[in-house]
């Protein structure tokens, strides 16, 4: 049986933690960013962590 592939585009968006969780980045700071109030975009520019509701699906992408 072949090798599983890393989906590339998971790849390059998502990161582990040091306790295994799943990093992601924020969506909603790319444009049309003069109407967000400034703690929005704060907020937004953190890293936010994978919901365990989705933590399946990721986890089958990356082959974790």
């Amino acid at each position: 049986m072949p090798k599983m592939k890393t989906n590339s585009s998971a790849k390059k968006r998502f990161t582990l933690t040091g306790t295994g969780k799943v990093k992601r980045s924020k969506a909603f700071k790319r444009h049309i960013l003069t109407k967000k109030d400034k703690s929005r975009k704060k907020d937004l520019a953190k890293a936010g962590i994978v919901h365990s509701t989705d933590m399946n699906r990721v986890a089958k992408m990356l082959c974790i």
